[in-house]
């Protein structure tokens, strides 16, 4: 059984002053949890992009999501798909933001 307990020292690795990434994965599936604690930003994160497929829900706070040259406020509850190799990225708008990130394939850059 693969199992990650909710607290702070399961799997967590700090990205940069004020982010934290805590995840699980199988063979084939990641799931992680980024806590921003770096809000808000008066600009946006600079867009990336990767070859695996991924699902974000907002799990609190708000973000602007980019995908491309579209963008859309994100709120609590709000999900949203990134296709493969497409640039995106985030602007923070309130002070704490939680995101849960899904990617197939695994991200071998998260490990």
């Amino acid at each position: 059984m693969n199992l990650s307990r909710n607290d702070e020292t399961a799997n967590t690795f700090e990205i940069r002053p004020g982010r934290k990434r805590r995840l699980l994965h199988t063979d084939r599936l990641m799931m992680v949890v980024i806590d921003f604690e770096d809000g808000p930003a008066a600009e946006p994160d600079t867009p990336h992009s990767h070859p695996h497929e991924q699902v974000t829900y907002v799990a609190e706070g708000e973000v602007l999501f980019f995908i491309g040259t579209d963008s859309r406020r994100l709120f609590p509850g709000d999900m949203v798909a990134v296709p493969p190799d497409q640039p995106h990225g985030i602007q923070l708008m309130t002070p704490y933001v939680r995101l849960i990130d899904t990617f197939t394939p695994i991200r071998q850059d998260f490990l």
